[in-house]
C-alpha cells in the first residue's frame, strides 16, 4: 500500500492566511491520513510577536490530521533557512515530502495528486519536483492535463530524498560554470527573471533558498511535473507577506478534480514550455497596465 507524504507547513505572522491555509488543507482527501508538521517562525521584531502567538495557537487547534507535530523556533530564523532546515531533516526521515507554506490555499485534491506523482515518479531521476501551483496561461484546455516544465515552483511543492539531495545552498558553486546560453535556458530564453534574482542573492538583496533550488534543479538536468488546473492558489500576493507583492496576475482557479493523466516520457512538453514562456513575457500587460500596477503598489489604492 502507497505511504503518504508528510505534509510540512511553514508558518510566521499572518494569522488569517493561515488559518485559509489549514481549512482549505483539511479538506482534502486524504488529510485525515496524513502527517502534518508545522514549523514556527519566532517573531523577527516587537511588531511581529502579537500575530505570531496568534498563530501560535491557531496550530494548535484540533486540525483534523493523522498526527500533528508543530516545532517552534525560539529565535527568528527566516524563511529561506526555515525551509532548508526543516524540508531536509523531515525528508531526510521520511524519504519524500510535501511543502506549503502559510498563504497558500489547496484544491481538495491537492494531497491526491501530490501523492499519486510522488508515487509514479518515484524511481525517475530526472524528475525531481511535483508542483502543485500552475500559471493561467491562455487557453490552458491545449495542454495535456500533467506535463513537465524545467522551472522548479515554490508555491505548494513536493519532492523526493533522492531529489533534494541534491540541494546546494552555495549559489556560487551553483553558477560557477554558467555560459550565457545556460543563463537564457535558465530564464526561458529571458522571458522571466530569474537570473536577476540570483544576482541580487549574490549581491545581499535577497534570501532566497527557491532561486537556489531551481538551480540545483536546473544542474541536474531536472524536470518539475505541473497539473494544467492548478492545485494551489496564492492567497498572499495581496501585500501582507514578507515576499510578496499587491498583485493579482497571478490569480488561478483551483482544480476541481483528480488527475489521472500522467506522462510516461520523461521530456519537457513543449506546448507548455511555449504557453508558460507566453505567460511569463505578457502577464503585466502593456506599458499603460504595468504603470498603473506600479502606482497601486507604490501609493496603494485610494
Amino acid at each position: 500500500m502507497q505511504t503518504l507524504a508528510p505534509i510540512i507547513l511553514f508558518v510566521y505572522n499572518r494569522p488569517k492566511h493561515t488559518r485559509r491555509t489549514l481549512e482549505a488543507l483539511e479538506k482534502n482527501l486524504l488529510a485525515k491520513d496524513s502527517l502534518l508538521y508545522i514549523i514556527s517562525d519566532a517573531a523577527k521584531n516587537a511588531d511581529a510577536v502579537e500575530n505570531v502567538n496568534t498563530i501560535r495557537a491557531i496550530i494548535r487547534e484540533p486540525w483534523d490530521f493523522k498526527h500533528i507535530t508543530i516545532i517552534e523556533r525560539q529565535k527568528n530564523w527566516g524563511l529561506a533557512e526555515n525551509v532548508i532546515d526543516g524540508v531536509t531533516k523531515i525528508i531526510n526521515e521520511h524519504d519524500k515530502a510535501i511543502v506549503l507554506e502559510d498563504d497558500l490555499e489547496t484544491s481538495p485534491y491537492a494531497l491526491t495528486y501530490f501523492n499519486d506523482a510522488l508515487h509514479r515518479y518515484e524511481h525517475e531521476e530526472r524528475v525531481m519536483e511535483i508542483s502543485g501551483y500552475m500559471y493561467p496561461v491562455e487557453h490552458p484546455k491545449r495542454l495535456p492535463k500533467s506535463f513537465f516544465f524545467r522551472v522548479a515552483n515554490s508555491w505548494g511543492w513536493a519532492t523526493w530524498k533522492r531529489a533534494w539531495n541534491h540541494f546546494n545552498p552555495d549559489i556560487n558553486a551553483l553558477t560557477q560554470h554558467f555560459k550565457r546560453k545556460d543563463i537564457r535556458r535558465f530564464s526561458i530564453e529571458g522571458k522571466e527573471n530569474f537570473w536577476k534574482q540570483v544576482k541580487e542573492f549574490k549581491a545581499g538583496k535577497i534570501n532566497s533558498w527557491a532561486i537556489r533550488w531551481y538551480l540545483s534543479v536546473f544542474n541536474q538536468h531536472g524536470l518539475v511535473l505541473y497539473p494544467r488546473q492548478s492545485m494551489i492558489q496564492n492567497i498572499g500576493t495581496d501585500g501582507s507577506g514578507t515576499h510578496s507583492d499587491l498583485d493579482n496576475v497571478y490569480h488561478v482557479e483551483l482544480a476541481t478534480q483528480k488527475v489521472k493523466y500522467f506522462p510516461k516520457e520523461i521530456v519537457e512538453n513543449e506546448k507548455a514550455y511555449e504557453a508558460i514562456k507566453y505567460f511569463y513575457a505578457y502577464r503585466k500587460g502593456n506599458i499603460a497596465e504595468r504603470l498603473i500596477r506600479f502606482l497601486i503598489k507604490k501609493f496603494g489604492r485610494k
